[in-house]
């Protein structure tokens, strides 16, 4: 697999252009083309000689859309292919106020949680960077002439706000998660405010204190799913190394630091963790901390035995949270007719592929 130019920052592109023997002005050029999500072959302000110099080093397209799924509620999902043919999956989520991409930090996943079909076969590699905001890039690309779904002025682009809630664990992939983040915040290139990034952890509590340090001011957001170590280890086995005190310190210090309120969510599994008992402490764990409890009913997964909460349960355990002081809310199911859940359609994918479908 060759190098991928989307890894690089303006200032280092602008570097490799010089190193290239071609004026200053080409690197504006070559990175506003790969920002429009852009093949290096179909940047045509630049001479052909140069790209294809490039392209003796650099991978054309490093990300591509391979197959779009489009729900009855307007939600896209998205199946990536890698240069090296590894598949991760986006979504793109379309609301009042813009829309927001669901972007992949690794090829799998090895944190292992049971309600998740991301891990189902294990970690495969981590992205890199530049793989992680090509996956923007594409999105942007493709709804290009769609004036409907664009910003105004800087936002003038499809995707408005971002979530690292792809597969993959982001802080189980921090450098390249971080220079990501950097990427993609810069002036010179999406311009995408850090606030209106979030960033979805399963408790990776030493990362959490880095990212806290590192001066980006993004939406911390912490998959919490039980109110008791002992049972969130059913279900987590992340929770065997860290504690739900420890995680809520992290917290703590992640304020501190950003001034910005985290978030917890909390998936509802019929039998398991939504009951009044279950609201009554997590009431008590939480209340007066600076945060936000995002509810989620089970996307079920097939190869899992876990089952979705009914709606009427899950508004009644909102409604006890509510009661008891709590600021919360319970996501809108969206995309479940297209396997919305991370990590479903990538393992469609491979199954078809293995019966000889694809």
């Amino acid at each position: 697999m060759k190098k991928i130019l989307q890894d690089l920052n303006f200032s280092e592109v602008e570097q490799l252009v010089l190193a290239s023997g071609e004026k200053k002005f080409r690197a504006r050029q070559l990175f506003e083309g790969l920002t429009a999500g852009r093949k290096i072959s179909e940047i045509s302000s630049l001479p052909r000689a140069f790209k294809d110099k490039l392209l003796e080093e650099y991978e054309d397209e490093p990300v591509k859309i391979k197959e779009i799924f489009r729900s009855a509620d307007g939600t896209e999902k998205y199946l990536f292919s890698l240069a090296d043919g590894s598949l991760v999956e986006g979504v793109l989520m379309k609301y009042k106020y813009g829309c927001t991409q669901c972007v992949s930090t690794q090829v799998g996943c090895r944190m292992g949680c049971n309600f998740c079909a991301s891990t189902l076969g294990g970690l495969v590699r981590n992205l890199t960077a530049g793989e992680i905001l090509a996956q923007i890039l594409a999105v942007n690309a493709l709804h290009e002439g769609d004036e409907a779904l664009k910003g105004r002025g800087r936002e003038a682009r499809t995707v408005t706000n971002i979530v690292l809630m792809g597969s993959g664990e982001p802080l189980d992939n921090y450098g390249e998660t971080v220079k990501f983040l950097r990427l993609v915040t810069a002036g010179d290139g999406l311009n995408v405010s850090a606030r209106n990034i979030s960033l979805s952890t399963c408790g990776l509590v030493p990362k959490m204190y880095e990212l806290a340090n590192e001066g980006i001011p993004l939406n911390l957001t912490v998959s919490l799913h039980a109110t008791s170590d002992e049972e969130r280890e059913r279900v987590m086995p992340v929770a065997k190394a860290y504690k739900i005190e420890q995680i809520l310190r992290a917290c703590a210090y992640y304020f501190e630091r950003t001034g910005r309120r985290y978030y917890f969510e909390y998936t509802l599994i019929e039998g398991e963790n939504c009951d009044e008992a279950h609201a009554r402490a997590l009431v008590s764990l939480l209340k007066g901390r600076p945060c936000h409890v995002n509810l989620i009913r089970l996307n079920e997964v097939k190869e899992r035995s876990l089952k979705a909460t009914g709606e009427k349960e899950a508004y009644r355990f909102l409604g006890l949270l509510e009661k008891g002081g709590l600021s919360a809310t319970l996501r809108r199911q969206i995309g479940s007719d297209i396997g919305g859940a991370c990590g479903q359609l990538r393992a469609s994918y491979l199954e078809r592929a293995g019966d000889g479908q694809d």
